[in-house]
């Protein structure tokens, strides 16, 4: 069976509208479900709707409410607030294009692909993506989409074009508050020289594809160790061989060189950087020799 759109309508740029078909670039990856399980009993415990003083309630007796003071709310019907006019519920409207580096990557959200709703459709839609990618740039519009109203940005991908929804600037923390901490000296031009080596060694192309959710491997090796053990306690400690806590590595640079192998000997050679002097070494009383 044919995907469903996850919405239809068209993409308008000054008086030319292409009708447009979005669907899911992304699916839920591997994961472990567990369940909550009452442990005397062995079944699985369950949740009903109830209000206070009354108890368990029919679900066709809910609306959405929206609290204005403590305790009293505004109760809406679904027919109401899908009555509610938006231009932007059937229509993208592409209003500004910005550089592909113009969009801070923390702004990204979620991805949908676009293809054109129909033949008709396809000349037009084609147009703008190869004149999107002439140009590197990315369109921005507003779009509503599963009862919210979406900043979305419009750029080439193949032979359609991907959606990505785009938080608004009041869903992101202000960098500057966490990186303020941070000090303005300049790192040691050995060290920076060491890890560009680093870095340009272990450049390659991104293949999604070479990784995978080690975590959930771990997690369904767990629990099949556990049910040919017939539920005995099995207590794997995946820290025994991490540093402690508090480590660090004292000399980044024969860090780094150990890192890049046999790469150090290609590094240019240049003044090392200054380390801090060494404090005496203390007196050991030498081993007493068994009898």
């Amino acid at each position: 069976m044919a995907a469903r759109p996850a919405w239809r309508g068209q993409i308008r740029l000054a008086l030319v509208a292409i009708p447009v078909e979005i669907f899911p670039a992304t699916k839920s990856g591997a994961s472990i479900a567990f369940h909550q399980v009452h442990e005397p009993s062995g079944k699985r415990v369950k949740y009903e709707k109830v209000v206070p003083g009354i108890g368990p309630v029919n679900v066709d007796e809910i609306v959405k409410g929206y609290e204005v003071s403590k305790g009293e709310y505004v109760l809406l019907e679904p027919e109401e607030i899908e009555a509610v006019k938006l231009e932007s519920r059937k229509t993208l409207e592409l209003t500004q294009f910005v550089d592909y580096g113009d969009i801070d990557a923390i702004y990204y959200d979620k991805p949908s692909y676009v293809v054109p709703a129909d033949d008709l459709a396809e000349e037009a839609f084609v147009v703008l993506r190869d004149a999107l990618r002439a140009a590197k740039k990315v369109g921005v519009g507003q779009l509503a989409m599963r009862g919210q109203e979406y900043v979305v940005s419009l750029k080439p991908c193949g032979r359609g074009m991907v959606l990505e929804t785009l938080r608004y600037s009041d869903e992101v923390n202000k960098a500057a508050s966490y990186f303020r901490e941070i000090g303005d000296a300049k790192p040691d031009p050995d060290l920076l020289d060491l890890a560009a080596t680093l870095i340009a060694k272990k450049a390659g192309t991104f293949d999604p594809a070479e990784f995978h959710n080690r975590y959930v491997d771990a997690l369904r090796s767990l629990i099949e160790e556990k049910r040919k053990s017939k539920g005995e306690l099995i207590i794997q400690d995946p820290d025994d061989d991490a540093p402690a806590k508090g480590s660090n590595v004292i000399d980044l640079m024969a860090a780094l060189k150990k890192s890049l192998g046999g790469a150090e000997d290609e590094a240019p050679a240049k003044k090392p950087a200054a380390k801090a002097k060494a404090a005496p070494a203390k007196k050991t009383t030498p081993a007493r020799k068994r009898a």
